[in-house]
């Protein structure tokens, strides 16, 4: 099958670069990573850029056959370029032109990637996530949240512009600092001390839970995975521990909570979960992530690795089920 990997590497292909630059760093060793895999399971494969050329390098590679029906798929790995929500921009050019992609939707990544309305949604539904708020001067009232307080920005993923606030004078400062360097609002939220927990989730009717990870931060000061922990430039990066060891009444609940979430998120495909749970043993969503991280070393692989799956064997199940999802039938097997 023709499976386009759609990126965003480079940037020149807008119209006006207008609006807040995409502050996520290009992950070539990743993309090349998930071409290699759809290789090695069979396909064709073309890397392009989700841009506004994008159209026309996918009706070239994959036109339609004379019935009309999609000749391939996209495997969607953009980020975005530019302005709000860009988890968005490549799945709701790909939903208008007709072209079958892995991974959610707008409205998936929109409620995902908007880290305020998720935890409503999730809240209104009974899912627990810590008590926040949402500020953008900083001198907003933290009314009844109690310290210390995670600030970061509303929008953003890998952990850009996390901080541990542990006083209210620092609320101002940290709150300003978001603003000034991400463009949006900044989400203050209760810290949750304890235990992090990521579930990993694959599927869509039917959702398989692989193996939980947890990250291990030792006798570490600061016990959140930072960006610096994430790019490996931290000298006390913490260690991921999979299977995470935890009871299985505990599993369960983490488990249904991440299923609950994705649904409620209307995710597809493969999403990853984050937990805190406190020292009472009460778990609370920190975030979902409709597009988890592929690296060899995120957790979602790393998950999949415990469950027995290859790199090349995880990446080509997640092709299968959104082929399922799309056309009635997968195509391994």
């Amino acid at each position: 099958m023709r499976i386009a990997v759609v990126r965003n590497y480079n940037y020149a292909g807008v119209i006006n670069r207008f609006g807040h630059p995409c502050p996520e760093e290009y992950d070539r060793e990743t993309v090349e990573g998930v071409e290699a895999a759809l290789q090695a399971g069979g396909h064709e494969t073309l890397l392009c850029e989700g841009d506004k050329g994008l159209l026309a390098s996918l009706e070239r590679f994959m036109p339609p056959d004379p019935q009309g029906r999609p000749s391939g798929m996209v495997f969607n790995t953009a980020q975005g370029i530019q302005g709000e929500y860009r988890y968005t921009h490549v799945p709701a050019m790909l939903e208008m032109a007709g072209v079958p992609y892995v991974g959610s939707s707008p409205l998936g990544h929109a409620l995902a990637h908007d880290k305020a309305l998720s935890k409503r949604v999730l809240r209104d539904s009974g899912v627990p996530t810590p008590n926040f708020r949402v500020m953008r001067r900083g001198t907003e009232t933290t009314g009844d949240l109690r310290f210390p307080l995670v600030v970061k920005p509303r929008q953003e993923t890998m952990s850009l512009g996390l901080q541990l606030v542990e006083h209210p004078a620092g609320v101002k400062e940290a709150v300003e600092a978001i603003v000034a360097q991400y463009g949006q609002d900044a989400l203050v939220e209760e810290y949750i001390d304890g235990r992090e927990i990521y579930v990993a989730l694959l599927g869509n009717e039917e959702l398989e839970v692989l193996p939980l990870v947890e990250q291990d931060f030792g006798d570490r000061k600061t016990r959140m995975f930072t960006w610096e922990d994430k790019m490996h430039l931290s000298d006390t990066e913490p260690q991921a521990i999979c299977p995470a060891p935890i009871g299985s009444s505990l599993a369960k609940k983490l488990g249904d909570l991440s299923i609950a979430a994705f649904r409620i998120c209307q995710c597809r495909d493969f999403a990853r979960v984050d937990f805190r749970i406190d020292r009472s043993g009460q778990p609370f969503v920190l975030e979902i992530n409709s597009m988890p991280g592929l690296r060899t070393t995120s957790m979602y692989p790393v998950a999949a690795r415990t469950a027995g799956q290859s790199y090349t064997t995880m990446i080509n199940r997640i092709l299968d089920v959104a082929h399922l999802r799309y056309f009635g039938q997968g195509i391994i097997g």
